[in-house]
């Protein structure tokens, strides 16, 4: 079965919605255009609960920097979002912190750039190493009490 991506997009991120969409397909993803919205929290809502209800895998969501709708998406419970404007990064987000939301800014990354950086995230699997899995339970117990996150364990440095 193909990974399955929900796609959506801020004003500000309209420019890239065809590259990123022949991007997806091009690395083999089932491709699902969520639409676009004036402001970028509704469209990283409408990614979040895509891939919350199951109906996406993972998605791509773009507003004109990237920051906000990393931001936005951020704060939903499930989401691990990433602002990549470099393929190490886009392709590590996944395989080392299993992120399942890649933000992307329209007005920093051109079309030939943003190609090769959904093509990395697309390509990219977790690696299932054991630190990795430690620490994404780590961040789930952040998410599950924010107001009192866990304390940090005796040894590591607190700078």
């Amino acid at each position: 079965m193909s990974l399955r991506i929900a796609l959506a997009f801020d004003h500000a991120g309209i420019p890239l919605r065809e590259t990123v969409t022949a991007a997806a397909r091009a690395a083999g993803a089932q491709v699902t255009d969520l639409g676009s919205w004036d402001d970028y929290p509704h469209a990283a809502i409408a990614a979040g609960r895509a891939i919350t209800t199951g109906d996406a895998d993972r998605a791509i969501i773009v507003c004109g920097s990237g920051a906000g709708i990393a931001v936005a998406a951020a704060k939903l419970a499930g989401i691990r979002a990433c602002c990549a404007h470099d393929t190490y990064t886009a392709a590590q987000c996944v395989s080392h912190d299993d992120v399942n939301v890649l933000c992307l800014g329209a007005r920093v990354v051109g079309a030939a750039l943003a190609d090769v950086l959904v093509r990395a995230y697309v390509g990219s699997t977790f690696s299932g190493e054991e630190r990795h899995v430690r620490r994404l339970g780590e961040i789930a117990a952040i998410e599950a009490s924010p107001a009192s996150p866990p304390s940090i364990p005796p040894g590591v440095p607190a700078s």
